[in-house]
Parts: C-alpha cells; structure tokens; sequence
C-alpha cells in the first residue's frame, strides 16, 4: 500500500518540434482521444493535451527529440482488432509480443516513432 500515490493523472509523449497536427491526427482522429485546452500558461511550449479515459495523454515538444522505442503507453481498449484493422488502414504497422494471460495486445509507434502499446482485457 502507498503512503501517498493515488493515481496517475497524465503521462507525457514527447514530439519533435512543429508536431502538433501530426499528434491531433493520430491521438485525436485516428484514436479518438478528445483534446482538452492547455494552460494558457503552458500553450507556448507547443503540443497538445488529450484526455482519455479519466487520464490526460499531453505531448510535449522536445527540441532534441528521440522516440521512446521501449519505453511506451499501454493504452485499454474494446475492439481490439478493430482498432487494428484502423491502425493499419491509416498505414501503421502492427507488431505482435507474446500474449498476457487475460488481455490481448499488439504494439506499433505513433507518427513520431514512439513505441505505444493496445490491450483488451478478457
């Protein structure tokens, strides 16, 4: 039991610089993730936010970015292979890891090349 944590209110991706409407795209249009305001105070830095869930998924701009290629999300979902079956219409490419007992799951990177993982429990 933890003494303090209570939760994970967001996690950040990091982007390279001018991402923005790459991000909307794939977080937003592809995943249908909802994008939610920035701070004010924050919106000059660059990226998005978007919620999902009762989480917040922000990009953030890196000026020296570098894709997380281990690292990565394991974002819940229904409709595991439909969510799939998108994924690579929209030309992404699908990569298969040894199953998890009780979930079904398959990674692939978003645009920026950043390892993301899908999982549908049982």
């Amino acid at each position: 039991m933890t003494e303090f944590l209570t939760g994970i209110d967001h996690i950040q991706i990091a982007a390279p610089p001018q991402s923005e409407e790459q991000a909307r795209e794939f977080y937003g249009n592809l995943l249908g993730m909802e994008e939610i305001p920035k701070p004010e105070n924050l919106q000059a830095r660059g990226g998005c936010w978007f919620k999902c869930g009762a989480q917040e998924v922000h990009i953030g701009v890196q000026a020296d970015f570098t894709p997380a290629k281990k690292a990565h999300p394991g974002f819940t979902v229904h409709a595991l292979e439909q969510l799939k079956s998108r994924l690579e219409t929209a030309g992404f490419e699908i990569s298969e890891e040894p199953p998890i007992a009780g979930r079904a799951r398959f990674f692939t990177h978003d645009p920026f090349g950043n390892r993301i993982e899908f999982l549908e429990f049982d």
